[in-house]
């Protein structure tokens, strides 16, 4: 056997593993010592939650909410279509500003019935049509708070979305889930 398919290193005697076992049960007297490995522990953590919302990483590691295959497929078909929702705050704000100006008071009043009866109407759709989706996808598979967090996820900007957008817009959607 050559050395390139060994592990690199001697299997420990059996009185050595367990010796390592209980070292690393045993914790330590020192405060500081084990403050530090904790916030090691944390940080490392914390590390692969990171990779995981910015697409990098295990799903395992996203939070409770984000996990699975139905959340997964909500968030691709959230992600793949134009939502009037993810520009409401911007358009909001231009409304808001024209406000401002004396004579621009049927832009502002077109603006705020545009937006909210626009919104409302996408959300309409959004919601319906990932029902179904997640009908004919999942039919065995609880499928309760999808929506909602699909709504949720609409009203982000693209860019600011966490677990970051995998799909690109107009991508259909693939068995992945």
């Amino acid at each position: 056997m050559s050395d390139e398919t060994g592990k690199g290193r001697k299997t420990p005697s059996r009185k050595e593993a367990e010796a390592a076992r209980k070292a690393a049960l045993r914790p330590t007297t020192d405060r500081k010592v084990q403050a530090r490995r904790d916030r090691e522990k944390r940080a490392a953590l914390r590390e692969k939650q990171q990779a995981a919302l910015k697409g990098a990483g295990d799903d395992k590691f996203l939070p409770v909410r984000d996990r699975g295959p139905v959340r997964r497929f909500a968030r691709d078909y959230v992600d793949r279509r134009r939502n009037v929702a993810e520009y409401l705050l911007p358009i909001l704000v231009l409304v808001l500003i024209a406000s401002l100006f004396p004579g621009a008071s049927a832009i502002v009043a077109f603006g705020w019935a545009f937006t909210i009866v626009g919104t409302a109407l996408d959300e309409v759709v959004l919601v319906r049509g990932l029902k179904k989706e997640l009908k004919a996808r999942f039919p065995e598979t609880p499928t309760r708070g999808a929506v909602f967090y699909a709504v949720l996820r609409s009203s982000q900007l693209r860019r600011f979305r966490l677990p970051k957008p995998v799909v690109a817009r107009n991508q259909p959607l693939t068995e992945r889930y």
